[in-house]
């Protein structure tokens, strides 16, 4: 969990997903998480080669490559509460943290 938690784009991307409606399709991927701190581009390329596969593997996201979409994964309550911590100490964490 930890290691999933140590890149700031897969923090964002677990925090988004904690209150998407499970009726909806999904995250639309860079754009829904982009933050202007990298490029679309480059944030899309570390997302698809690295983060997604990552994250996939781990459980924690279902990833779909055709449409570029992330929903919760399988195993995604179990990083839950730690996603909570983060999202609910926001202001006291480290900017890059948030």
């Amino acid at each position: 969990m930890f290691e999933a938690l140590a890149n700031a784009q897969r923090r964002q991307l677990l925090v988004a997903l904690l209150d998407q409606d499970p009726q909806q399709e999904g995250l639309r991927l860079p754009e829904d998480i982009h933050e202007g701190e990298k490029a679309l581009d480059v944030l899309q390329t570390e997302l698809h080669h690295l983060h997604l596969p990552q994250l996939e593997e781990a459980g924690f996201i279902e990833w779909e490559r055709d449409s570029h979409k992330a929903t919760k994964g399988p195993r995604f309550d179990e990083i839950q509460p730690l996603l909570r911590f983060i999202q609910d100490r926001a202001d006291e964490l480290p900017r890059s943290w948030a």
